[in-house]
């Protein structure tokens, strides 16, 4: 009973942080309520018992969430306001109208996935963290290794792109732009 009053409290605040994320004028305000709407989901992982995806949801998501906050308190003016257009009522009805078939099949999912099994049953015992590992490292080994590989090369090729652009510094270049113009006059 507990566990059903948790989840639908943490569906309810998951929806509606997220509508705040979606209709909040205010870049801190969206980012905010994304990242605690983030860490509700995690949330959710835990209840249902899944501790590795509830870690992983708050390490990769929140993580990337707070990065994300990050540039937008660097690159937004947090303070301005913001003029948006009036979204057409079709649109609208037709997103709603989506919203609510998807909601349907959300809560039509536990009575309708009853029958459906593991392809690739856990041994008796093993922890969640296990099971995944042991999954991970036997049935899908190669998609993750090369999963890992493109990783490492998109952090190189990153890296290198970095590199290329430091090569010169702006505030060296501002320096002499701004002595060459005082020399010229």
């Amino acid at each position: 009973m507990m566990e059903t009053f948790a989840f639908y409290l943490f569906s309810i605040l998951i929806v509606g942080l997220f509508c705040v994320t979606v209709m909040s004028r205010n870049i801190l305000y969206a980012m905010t309520s994304l990242a605690a709407g983030m860490v509700l989901i995690s949330g959710l992982f835990f209840l249902l018992g899944a501790d590795f995806l509830g870690v992983v949801q708050l390490i990769v998501y929140v993580g990337a969430v707070m990065a994300l906050y990050a540039f937008g308190m660097m690159f937004f003016d947090a303070t301005g306001t913001v003029k948006e257009n009036n979204t057409p009522a079709t649109t609208v009805f037709l997103l709603g109208g989506l919203s609510a078939v998807v909601l349907v099949v959300i809560f039509a999912a536990p009575a309708i996935g009853g029958n459906v099994h593991a392809l690739y049953p856990t041994p008796e015992g093993a922890t969640n963290p296990q099971a995944v590992g042991l999954v991970l490292f036997t049935k899908y080994l190669i998609p993750f290794e090369v999963a890992a590989v493109m990783l490492l090369v998109a952090m190189i090729a990153g890296i290198i792109l970095a590199g290329k652009k430091m090569d010169k510094s702006l505030s060296r270049m501002k320096d002499e732009s701004a002595v060459s113009e005082k020399d010229v006059k």
